[in-house]
């Protein structure tokens, strides 16, 4: 059971891994994309099709009539990442239900757990197995895999990293399912993060720790964006202690500007203004005629 490109890249490996049969494949259904609204399958779909897998695409997991579908399905697990739905305690109960998050849990339960770990500039993350249950992200831990966090990494790398990783913890877990025994969570240290939206991409030059970590969180999507709508593109963070006054021009350098924020400074390379092509910043500022102490906005 999964939905975008984190479920299809682990369907991919149990599907390429010798003495596991893949009998069906639950995802979401197909939804328009683009200005044009397309109608385009889910990534699992399409790798379903590539490989002559029977294809479920339930609007709601919950009907009946589903539920009666999915329980005359013969499985000794069900994989669940990222699908998108929650399951019924009469799907539950049908087989052992492995779910693959993309965070130490109990930390960052919840939709956007990649991005969370980013904004609170984490040391390290990791993948949890968890048996799934009726709550969210609450089952019993089975394994965790844990790895180093960059300093510098932005999500989508981040994104490839845990997905590398879930893929080699969904195999050993199918493996060595008899060998684990899972452990209820200490709720106590729970934290939950919701679903982003494109208004959290909106920054302001008051912290730079905080704008570059919402430029890692948020890259691609929503992207950082300013009140005014300028995007900024491609960005670094230069120190985090200094005061200044937010926005102010510091340093104009060879192909970026330094920008400095109430506290720290960052490093501006590329932005791209409202319903405009994304550009260098020399050359913004100077259609702008923005100058060293002029303000960025």
């Amino acid at each position: 059971m999964g939905t975008p490109d984190y479920a299809e890249a682990i369907l991919k490996k149990i599907i390429d891994t010798d003495n596991i049969d893949v009998v069906a494949v639950f995802t979401q259904p197909d939804k328009p994309v683009g200005r044009k609204k397309i109608l385009t399958p889910p990534p699992v779909k399409t790798l379903a099709c590539e490989n002559n897998i029977k294809i479920y695409q339930p609007t709601r997991l919950r009907n009946e009539d589903t539920i009666k579908e999915l329980l005359k399905i013969d499985c000794n697990f069900i994989v669940v990442a990222a699908y998108g739905q929650i399951l019924p305690r009469e799907i539950l109960d049908h087989a052992p239900s492995i779910n693959l998050h993309a965070s130490i849990l109990p930390a960052y339960r919840g939709a956007s757990p990649i991005q969370q770990t980013l904004l609170n500039d984490d040391k390290k993350t990791g993948v949890t197995a968890m048996m799934m249950e009726e709550g969210l992200d609450t089952g019993d831990i089975i394994k965790i895999q844990e790895i180093d966090l960059p300093k510098n990494m932005i999500v989508g790398e981040l994104f490839d990293a845990l997905t590398e990783v879930a893929c080699e913890l969904t195999i050993d877990v199918l493996k060595n399912f008899n060998n684990y025994t899972p452990v209820k969570q200490d709720d106590s240290l729970a934290s939950h993060c919701a679903k982003v939206t494109k208004k959290d991409g909106e920054v302001n030059f008051s912290d730079a720790k905080e704008l570059y970590s919402k430029y890692r969180a948020y890259t691609p999507w929503p992207g950082v964006y300013l009140e005014s709508g300028l995007k900024l593109k491609s960005i670094e963070l230069i120190e985090k202690y200094s005061l200044n006054n937010a926005g102010k021009i510091l340093a104009i350098q060879k192909e970026s500007i330094v920008v400095g924020c109430t506290k720290g400074t960052i490093k501006i390379n590329r932005v791209q203004p409202s319903s405009k092509k994304e550009m260098d910043v020399l050359s913004y500022i100077n259609g702008k005629r923005l100058s060293i102490e002029d303000y960025l906005s």
